[in-house]
């Protein structure tokens, strides 16, 4: 009887390395001879990190079927992250040769529902679906991306379904990303201009993670601003009590030159 055979070698401890792993299976599609078609599977685990490397040594070996999940959510250090080894198969196709059935467009929403429903978050730095995956916040990598995309991005955010690059400002962010962001928000200043500017970003930046877009707006009207204000502030002190009563004090003073 002719059908279909679907053997598992599984590393359920995550044990194995790379080499190691695809060489089983090398090993095993040169030996096994059969007239039924024969499917060699990959099942691994995270335990030292190497579940997907392992999953794709198992690919180059031989195998044609990848057991894992979405996130890489699984028991203890969980299993090989699918998106991982899809994406990795698509964007490396050049050494694989291979392609899978994924919808690759699908993948961040996919990865957001399994989050939601595991109540499982996903980390900042996860690959391909993490916050940060399509996100710049060094200086010379956001210059680099603005020059030429391909410098830091591998892949587009729009193949996982990610709307776009994310170009957060903060104090590592230098003036051309600076300057691109004036642009986005309509801005059209002299580049004298917005050195000054750009020093007074650098300021807000350093005691802040991330500077907004209102604190751009800030920046640029703060000037006016402050020259029509009556009042000047000299100090604020903020204090929050758990379940108690939360309050703030403010010291003020009118300006002599408003008078």
């Amino acid at each position: 009887m002719i059908g279909n055979f679907h053997y598992l070698l599984p590393d359920t401890v995550g044990f194995s390395y790379p080499t190691e792993y695809g060489e089983i299976f090398k090993q095993l599609t040169q030996a096994v001879k059969s007239n039924s078609k024969i499917i060699f599977s990959a099942h691994c685990h995270d335990d030292l990190g190497m579940a997907v490397a392992n999953s794709l040594a198992a690919i180059e070996g031989g195998a044609r079927r990848i057991e894992g999940t979405v996130n890489g959510i699984g028991e203890r250090a969980g299993n090989a992250s699918l998106e991982e080894v899809a994406l990795a198969l698509y964007v490396r196709k050049d050494h694989y040769g291979l392609e899978s059935q994924i919808n690759l467009e699908e993948t961040k929403k996919t990865s957001d529902l399994i989050s939601r429903y595991a109540g499982i978050r996903v980390p900042r730095n996860k690959a391909i679906v993490g916050q940060n995956a399509f996100s710049h916040e060094s200086g010379i990598h956001q210059d680099g991306v603005l020059k030429h995309r391909e410098t830091y991005e591998i892949m587009t955010p729009q193949l996982v379904g990610v709307n776009t690059t994310e170009l957060p400002l903060g104090k590592l962010s230098g003036k051309h990303a600076f300057a691109e962001k004036l642009k986005a928000l309509r801005y059209e200043i002299k580049l004298e201009d917005q050195v000054t500017l750009f020093k007074q970003f650098k300021e807000i930046a350093d005691k802040k993670k991330n500077v907004s877009d209102r604190d751009i707006h800030a920046i640029i009207h703060g000037s006016e601003h402050e020259h029509n204000a009556i009042f000047q502030l000299d100090n604020l002190q903020l204090q929050y009590v758990s379940k108690g009563l939360q309050s703030a004090v403010v010291v003020i003073h009118q300006r002599v030159d408003c008078l």
